[in-house]
């Protein structure tokens, strides 16, 4: 477009930018969206609050995943809890019993004193069960007639196995020294591969656990499904020994600890209480935590170090996973009524359990 402008009676042609004057100035906020327009990129405020915006989604989410995640750990948990109780049922139908938690000698002697290395130290409950978990080439390589903790055995006690380990739990697959027994740093310092699940014994009063042979008297009423045999002419147990109700009656659940892990359970170890824990109705061996439970010890828990070693407990916030004698898995809760728990952790103590915790 051209604009007319008359000078000296001549007609003189001009572009209109030129001729029509200067053209209205842009905004700058105008200039700017023609130009992003143009480009088809962001400033660099918008990028921050793209960037700000994600981060807050990422945030909010967050917690979800985790909490997804947790929650499909304590589901395979469970799983493996419900495969160990089908297992045990397995072997019962096999050999018309309960496998022995462990196999002790003589009554009121230390279990895996020096000069005495065969006491205690046979196949445990859960080296018992490998046939029926699909691990019987592992079984086969397990000498029992010889030392847990000897040359032969070695290799076994060390192997990882899934199914005995929960996924929530820490460094699982990382071999431990024990802290007490035959394998102990101050005896063979031999490394065990952890575990997560150990089974019921019964019930205790903080000082009597059957699940060695260092015990002078244990009531018959306070036994559970799976214990030690051997002494004081206590044998393993049949279902129908379960005269409480095999949905009443607990057979085994979680233990570990956030401390100490040469306290934690070791599945092969067949030293005392490593592969048994029993139910003393203290709140505190629901922890899960060997020094805090240690610390609580007093009149009113009862029992110094011994609850704590035989604790249970679990990385699931607020619960801890149990299978029962009829095969059944289910959460009970670490703030649940304690006599209730120690009266399912008997086979036939004749209590009368209303609802379970």
């Amino acid at each position: 477009m051209m604009c007319h402008f008359l000078m000296d009676g001549r007609a003189l042609l001009r572009p209109l930018d030129q001729a029509c004057g200067p053209r209205p100035q842009r905004s700058v906020a105008l200039q700017e969206r023609m130009n992003r327009q143009e480009s088809g990129g962001m400033t660099l405020i918008e990028l921050l609050v793209v960037v700000a915006i994600i981060g807050v989604l990422m945030a909010l989410l967050l917690p979800a995943v985790q909490a997804a995640r947790e929650a499909a750990r304590r589901a395979h948990c469970a799983n493996n809890l419900k495969q160990i109780a089908l297992a045990v049922h397995a072997y019962h139908g096999s050999h018309g019993r309960f496998p022995p938690g462990n196999v002790v000698g003589e009554a009121g002697s230390c279990p895996g004193a020096q000069g005495n290395v065969r006491l205690e130290d046979r196949a445990n409950w859960l080296l018992a069960i490998l046939p029926y978990l699909e691990q019987n080439v592992v079984w086969q390589g397990y000498d029992s007639e010889a030392y847990n903790a000897g040359e032969p055995n070695r290799i076994i006690c060390q192997t990882y196995i899934p199914t005995y380990t929960c996924p929530s739990d820490l460094d699982a697959d990382q071999l431990a020294i024990p802290a007490s027994g035959p394998a102990a740093a101050h005896r063979l310092n031999l490394p065990y591969m952890p575990g997560s699940y150990r089974a019921v014994t019964g019930r205790s009063d903080g000082w009597r656990f059957l699940d060695s042979s260092e015990l002078t008297s244990y009531p018959d009423a306070w036994r559970g499904p799976i214990h030690m045999i051997g002494a004081f002419g206590f044998k393993a147990e049949r279902i129908r020994d379960v005269l409480d109700g095999t949905s009443q009656t607990l057979l085994a659940g979680e233990s570990t600890t956030r401390t100490r892990p040469g306290w934690r359970t070791f599945w092969a170890y067949s030293h005392a209480h490593f592969s048994l824990s029993a139910v003393t109705p203290q709140p505190r061996i629901l922890w899960g935590d060997y020094d805090r439970c240690l610390a609580a010890a007093d009149s009113e828990n009862p029992g110094r170090d011994g609850p704590c070693k035989r604790g249970w407990g679990s990385f699931h916030a607020g619960v801890v996973n149990f299978a029962r004698c009829d095969g059944s898995v289910s959460p009970v809760s670490t703030s649940t009524d304690m006599d209730v728990l120690a009266a399912l952790a008997t086979i036939d103590g004749g209590e009368s359990v209303v609802t379970p915790p």
